[in-house]
């Protein structure tokens, strides 16, 4: 259970009053460690899935449907570590950006902002402090991203058509005819990641 929940169930409202910074730097700490530990995992799922197409390389049709049902499973593998990783990925950003509330919190009461903050639901505030990214504002920008929490918006979710053996196929076929290298071909195998959380991914791995 994270800190969040903990602090709900603990005083049946609005938590944000009674979390200390101290607190918030500990659950993210913690969370930065599992997102490491699952990008290990991820990229190690990769490192497989490539071994694998790379035995496929001038195989008969036979060993090409084996190793097809084998990456097929890597990446349901990686898909289901993915998933978990953006659920962490917005518990990061949530708690990150609590921090940085409450390390302006006098300024925020200030300019009656804190008052918003601690009125709305916490189920709310979780799900509008998790679609921002606060980190390196200045604080009058801080201030406009906060503003805009409070306006609801619809997102679209698109699913996925799952074609994976067709599209290993297709990707032996350009590498037996020397269309692509091996590089390229499993790269175009990876997961629909969206390009924020590709930049995220890059930021991660700088701190």
């Amino acid at each position: 259970m994270s800190l969040w929940e903990r602090a709900k169930k603990m005083f049946m409202k609005n938590p944000i009053e009674k979390l200390s910074i101290r607190d918030l730097e500990g659950e993210k700490i913690r969370l930065k460690s599992k997102l490491d530990r699952l990008k290990k995992e991820i990229n190690k799922i990769e490192k497989k899935k490539k071994q694998l197409f790379q035995e496929g390389i001038g195989a008969d049709k036979l060993k090409k449907k084996i190793l097809a049902q084998e990456i097929k499973a890597l990446e349901m593998e990686m898909k289901l570590k993915y998933k978990n990783f953006t659920t962490l990925q917005k518990q990061y950003t949530f708690v990150n950006n609590l921090l940085i509330i409450k390390k302006y919190e006098k300024e925020l009461k200030n300019i009656g902002i804190w008052n918003k903050i601690s009125n709305i639901e916490p189920e709310l505030l979780e799900l509008k402090l998790s679609d921002i990214i606060l980190d390196g504002k200045e604080f009058d920008e801080m201030v406009s991203n906060l503003n805009k929490v409070f306006e609801m918006r619809l997102d679209e979710v698109e699913g996925e058509e799952d074609e994976a053996e067709k599209k290993l196929f297709e990707a032996w076929g350009q590498v037996e005819s020397g269309g692509v290298d091996v590089d390229s071909a499993v790269d175009s195998l990876k997961l629909d990641e969206e390009e924020e959380d590709e930049d995220w991914l890059k930021k991660m791995e700088k701190e």
